[in-house]
């Protein structure tokens, strides 16, 4: 199973005991996954799971021992749209990864929003771009998406509220590059 992510957000409310969760992973953006090799999840390349009815979970951090929703329980549902996977879930703190999955994101430490799924045969296409490879997935089965702290794409992140990217917000590296435990990394 492959993890990644890419440009997301999410936000959390609280409203009558309950924490409802609403996020978004855009399709069509491309990321580095390491040097030389680039990735983009092609628009309703989940198409096909989510349309079937297969279970998927929202997971905290790729963890199936922590899972914080899932269709067949009823508290997510997903939307597939030719610009993005929308996700929305009703999340119960009464677990304590529940719990401290919400103290985290309150506390501003879990921004990354990444996708697990495995690549159906024939369901991607990877071409040169001079000296870098871009793959492109067309067809993959969604099995859960998680809330992460650090995705598997750099680009990858989670906002809180409805937060909305202007020219002088900064990235996300160059949050973390502020950061002195990030200052090794360029």
């Amino acid at each position: 199973m492959l993890w990644g992510g890419n440009l997301g957000t999410l936000e959390i409310r609280s409203e009558g005991g309950a924490t409802h969760l609403s996020a978004v992973f855009p399709y069509g953006a491309e990321t580095e996954l390491a040097p030389g090799r680039r990735e983009v999840i092609a628009p309703r390349a989940f198409a096909a799971r989510i349309e079937a009815g297969g279970e998927i979970h929202l997971l905290s951090g790729h963890d199936y021992n922590k899972p914080l929703a899932s269709t067949a329980a009823g508290n997510l549902s997903l939307r597939d749209t030719d610009a993005a996977l929308e996700i929305r879930a009703t999340v119960d703190g009464s677990t304590t990864w529940a719990a401290d999955f919400l103290a985290a994101h309150r506390a501003g430490l879990i921004r990354g929003l990444s996708p697990g799924f495995r690549v159906e045969d024939g369901g991607d296409r990877v071409e040169r771009r001079g000296a870098d490879l871009l793959r492109t997935v067309t067809r993959a089965s969604l099995f859960e998406i998680s809330a992460v702290t650090v995705p598997a794409y750099p680009s990858a992140q989670i906002e809180a509220r409805a937060w909305t990217a202007s020219p002088e917000t900064p990235g996300l590296s160059a949050i973390l590059r502020r950061a002195p435990a990030y200052r090794w990394r360029a």
